[in-house]
């Protein structure tokens, strides 16, 4: 195939002239193109998004103008300015740390939320290990998002950091409110129902982590290979056996267990406010793993084993 010449027009608005690039090869990539559009538009690459329609999906950075199958001395293809971004990396740091500073507020100077009284009243078992609990889930998911993760996108919208921060730091409020108040009324099942809670925990912490470092594995450094997960040496990915997505049931089962041990209604909001997203979350990937590679194991469910 000869040297085309690409008219890249905007997705948005079909007044504005395309922006032409032209002797682009069959064998550049996406990536290489959205370069030459750069250089031209003064876009940054992270914020151009091209797609083969205007109301079309993106095209991923890895593909070849070749695999476009575009026709031609002169092409045409869409682009969409994302606006703004920020590192995914930036977004989880932030996103993360919130809860870790603000929950313990609650318990540490309670006089400053419910009074100069609260400070003098007794502070039930549950409640010291409800702040242990939520801090070590946090400290583990900035661990996660320094030195476990690997991104296939580098960054996504800046809005989404102002969404992601008032969603973990609102709830994480809101709980603490609620388990660190002065009038919280112990779990009903006493110790046994503590420490429940508690074990149910410590498991799906560990599991979750266990399905992380499997998936960190799985994709060599700087890639964006995708492989089928399987359960390794470890015994607590064999959930991998059940769910495409064990990391999220994991987590759910965290915060269940966490509602459990505090007996707190707002914790068990936060649990369904969670699963409803991460479900979501589960069945496009579920669906895409089922896309891609046609062997995918038949017997596993989104998130939840034999389930959904």
């Amino acid at each position: 195939m000869s040297k085309l010449t690409i008219e890249v027009f905007d997705a948005k608005s079909s007044k504005r002239p395309p922006i032409i690039i032209e002797n682009v090869s069959p064998n550049d990539s996406i990536l290489s193109l959205k370069r030459k559009i750069s250089a031209k538009s003064h876009l940054d690459i992270e914020r151009i998004s091209l797609r083969p329609e205007a109301r079309g999906k993106n095209i991923p950075d890895e593909k070849l103008i070749s695999d476009l199958n575009l026709s031609g001395a002169t092409a045409a293809l869409y682009y969409r300015d994302l606006g703004p971004q920020i590192g995914w990396k930036t977004v989880f740091l932030c996103e993360y740390a919130g809860p870790l500073f603000v929950y313990p507020i609650f318990y540490l100077r309670p006089a400053l939320i419910y009074g100069a009284g609260a400070a003098s009243k007794p502070i039930h078992q549950a409640v010291t290990i409800a702040l242990i609990l939520h801090s070590i889930h946090y400290l583990k998911r900035l661990y996660e998002t320094q030195f476990v993760h690997r991104f296939s996108n580098g960054t996504m919208p800046l809005r989404n950091l102002f969404k992601n921060c008032s969603y973990y730091w609102g709830f994480a409020a809101f709980m603490s409110y609620f388990v660190n108040h002065p009038l919280y009324t112990p779990p009903a099942l006493g110790s046994l129902q503590i420490y429940l809670g508690l074990a149910g925990f410590i498991v799906c912490e560990l599991g979750n982590f266990s399905i992380h470092t499997l998936l960190r594995d799985l994709r060599p450094p700087g890639t964006k290979e995708r492989k089928v997960p399987y359960p390794n040496s470890n015994p607590l990915t064999l959930m991998y056996n059940f769910t495409s997505c064990p990391n999220y049931t994991y987590e759910v089962g965290s915060w269940i267990s966490f509602s459990l041990l505090t007996q707190c209604l707002p914790a068990l909001f936060f649990t369904l406010a969670g699963f409803i997203q991460m479900k979501i979350w589960a069945d496009g990937k579920h669906r895409n793993y089922k896309k891609e590679f046609p062997t995918y194991p038949k017997n596993r469910k989104p998130i939840i084993p034999f389930l959904c």
